[in-house]
């Protein structure tokens, strides 16, 4: 086959979706077949299999993808498109359920066709109409009390954080306990003996009704109702250096009213630390309940199995895995990679791999860095094993910095636009230069001389550190998850 230059359109004239145990999409075309092909996300890739044969060539592109070797499941949702590019001159399929695993549908962008995936929402759910009669329903119920448990982590999007670290805990203490997950759709891997649960399908409504317990890590949003028979715990996703909720300078009205409404919905607030729960109780007004017992998903940290990660990853043992997690910026939120991670890896060497993470606001608006000596891992679902395999942590403001701490393992600080953030878009609660453990910078070439000295630059911040994990780190000993599902249990959430 020849391949044909980047970009170059092809035409198709036969495009059929098949639905059979592999559902499928199978394309056929005249003349030079392309010698790759790939239906492509912001997040995912799913390549074709093509032949040519007597002037025509076909290519089948199967719709399930295993992702970091975990089983076969539908693509994540979104709009998709080939590369290279497809235009067609035949009839497109017409949308399509494919029961289980996703609805589907074809259509054309200046003339390239165009392939966009949701979640597999049954006829009477799908729609804002069904919805609202949805919607309608379960705030008009008044479900009877189940004895289960209802998770769901950065709104649906995977099953990580702490919310995954209390459902192990919670599997190991009380395996008689059903333990539900809110997923937005059927790409999201959920833990052995859970059940996932569509966001949106009438089960959703249903347990979110019903539910003993409600495990959040970020928030409910409107679709919610309290019930006299539900606990929310919220624990949320990390300690803060910058500012957040009423924190936040010039926040207005609407999103002022959004916070206090949420807050009042939460019957227990989880916190790493005791600087964690001073913030938490003014950034949101909050007068509730507050569980001090370091976090879940750092448990891990200290019982988890380093060789297996990285052979998940495909990262040799002689390899140097540097973590780039750097947070959000609310002015850019599908950028990333503000250090040029292809051109810093390769200058670092081929001892080296970057593993570059962004936060979970990243997940949807933003696209995969493709390099060599790269691996991008923003949609590795538990961001705990990362930091276990890492030998470094790159961040500048994100609060993976209070739970990498727990390793003791070297973190540099990289902030080119830290005056910016600081105080413009942001603020801070402490000053980060003073109290860093580790170097703060914004020169990538004085942050690659660093990462080459890093026992010279770890000798410097040994007492910083030690300070640092005495402050922020005093229960995070491994069993974090055990004592929150043993107080669960204790307080009588669930029977």
């Amino acid at each position: 086959m020849i391949a044909l230059p980047a970009g170059t359109p092809l035409t198709i004239d036969v495009i059929t979706l098949t639905t059979g145990d592999i559902p499928a999409l199978v394309l056929g075309g005249v003349g030079t077949a392309p010698s790759v092909l790939a239906l492509v996300g912001s997040r995912s890739r799913l390549p074709a299999i093509v032949e040519a044969s007597s002037g025509r060539w076909n290519a089948t592109v199967p719709l399930l993808v295993s992702r970091w070797g975990g089983a076969e499941m539908a693509p994540p949702s979104g709009r998709y498109r080939f590369e290279p590019p497809l235009n067609t001159t035949a009839t497109l399929p017409e949308g399509h359920l494919v029961s289980g695993r996703f609805r589907i549908d074809i259509d054309t962008i200046e003339r390239a066709i165009a392939i966009s995936f949701a979640a597999p929402l049954t006829d009477a759910e799908a729609g804002k109409v069904q919805q609202a009669k949805l919607e309608a329903n379960y705030l008009a119920t008044e479900y009877p009390p189940q004895n289960v448990v209802f998770f769901e982590s950065f709104y649906g999007q995977n099953a990580s954080c702490n919310p995954l670290a209390l459902d192990r805990a919670l599997a190991i203490a009380r395996p008689d306990i059903p333990r539900y997950w809110g997923v937005r759709d059927a790409s999201v891997i959920v833990p052995e003996g859970s059940i996932a649960l569509l966001e949106g399908s009438e089960e959703w409504w249903r347990i979110r009704g019903s539910a003993r317990l409600i495990v959040i890590n970020d928030w409910l949003r409107n679709r919610y109702r309290k019930r006299r028979h539900q606990k929310v715990l919220q624990t949320w996703h990390g300690t803060m250096l910058k500012k957040l909720a009423l924190s936040r300078s010039g926040l207005r009205l609407r999103p002022t009213l959004a916070t206090l409404r949420e807050r009042s919905r939460w019957n227990i607030l989880l916190s790493q630390n005791h600087y964690a729960t001073r913030i938490f109780r003014r950034a949101y007004l909050y007068t509730g309940a507050v569980w001090e017992e370091g976090y879940p998903r750092d448990d891990l940290l200290l019982t988890g199995n380093a060789a297996a990660v990285r052979a998940k990853l495909g990262i040799a043992d002689d390899t140097k895995v540097l973590l780039y997690a750097p947070t959000w910026r609310d002015d850019r939120p599908d950028h990333v990679d503000h250090l040029d991670v292809s051109k810093f890896t390769e200058q670092l060497g081929c001892d080296y791999v970057t593993l570059i993470r962004g936060h979970s606001r990243t997940l949807q608006p933003g696209t995969d860095v493709y390099a060599g000596g790269v691996i991008d891992v923003t949609s590795y679902p538990d961001v705990s094993e990362l930091f276990l395999i890492a030998d470094a942590l790159i961040t500048d403001y994100s609060s993976v910095m209070f739970d990498f701490s727990v390793t003791g393992k070297p973190i540099f600080f990289f902030t080119p636009d830290l005056d910016r953030y600081r105080e413009v878009l942001r603020g801070f609660y402490f000053d980060l230069i003073a109290v860093a453990p580790g170097p703060v910078v914004r020169d990538p070439h004085e942050l690659i001389r660093l990462i080459r000295a890093q026992d010279g630059a770890g000798e410097q911040f040994v007492q910083k550190y030690a300070a640092w994990r005495a402050r922020f780190n005093p229960r995070d000993d491994g069993k974090a998850a055990e004592r929150v599902i043993a107080r669960v249990l204790r307080e009588g959430i669930l029977k």
